[in-house]
């Protein structure tokens, strides 16, 4: 790569942060929230260097040999021109220009598929639950107080949670919520069996209504992470996809 192109990827680069993170929520499919300030430094960052190179190359030539080589007894150079970047550099083009024309999907059913769930974490105590019915949880709020709450809250109780619709090989489906600690390469799954109504097609956000699937000991580690499934109802994607907190409308 000639440095004259290595200026319209720096500009291509810190264009496409800037209007991902500025002029839409499409950042929230690769990085959490939090890092919203921090894409937007980087794009000016990288827009500005890039201007910046384009002015010091339009500024005199230079004149010094930055040939690191030498000449043989016959007079002949052997030297290395470190002044272009490799050919493979030219990949680079194919990220940035996504950025402005085309976001790549985010994380779905195909990824959760391949995927373990994250173990829940251990909890000491229990708050009283509203008497709200449905009463709407979270997915790994929902596994934990039936897989640890040994006064058996959850029972009996109807339960509304959301998520989106990851089909199970041999049969079934799984809710599923994707949750990112930083960002999608640190992605972690949460999955709720699903019993009582066909797999709805593959990323298919829902809010899903039922209660506990009987299967092992309510309140230990061998009580099932399931749902009888009593309704469902299709919902749009939630601004906050890859948390695993109750749904925000979406903007």
């Amino acid at each position: 790569m000639k440095r004259t192109a290595q200026v319209p990827l720096l500009v291509l680069t810190g264009l496409g942060l800037l209007h991902t993170a500025l002029f839409t929520d499409l950042y929230l499919r690769y990085v959490k929230e939090g890092l919203r300030p921090l894409l937007i430094i980087s794009g000016v960052l990288l827009l500005l260097l890039g201007l910046a190179h384009a002015m010091l190359d339009r500024g005199p030539a230079k004149t010094e040999d930055h040939d690191h080589g030498h000449e043989d007894e016959h007079g002949h150079g052997h030297g290395h021109d470190h002044s272009t970047a490799p050919r493979i550099a030219w990949l680079l083009f194919l990220p940035a220009l996504s950025l402005l024309l085309y976001a790549p999907p985010a994380l779905g059913a195909y990824t959760a598929s391949h995927a373990g769930t994250e173990a829940v974490k251990k909890q000491k105590g229990f708050a009283a639950l509203p008497a709200t019915s449905p009463l709407p949880m979270t997915l790994t709020d929902f596994t934990t107080r039936v897989q640890q709450d040994k006064e058996l809250a959850i029972k009996g109780r109807s339960i509304e949670m959301t998520g989106f619709a990851t089909p199970v090989k041999g049969g079934g489906w799984d809710l599923t919520r994707i949750i990112f600690t930083c960002c999608a390469a640190d992605a972690q799954t949460v999955k709720v069996h699903m019993y009582g109504t066909p797999a709805p097609p593959a990323n298919t956000w829902l809010a899903v209504t039922g209660t506990w699937h009987t299967q092992g000991a309510l309140g230990t580690r061998t009580a099932a992470a399931a749902l009888d499934v009593h309704a469902t109802r299709n919902i749009a994607q939630p601004v906050n996809a890859f948390t695993d907190d109750l749904p925000l409308t979406p903007s």
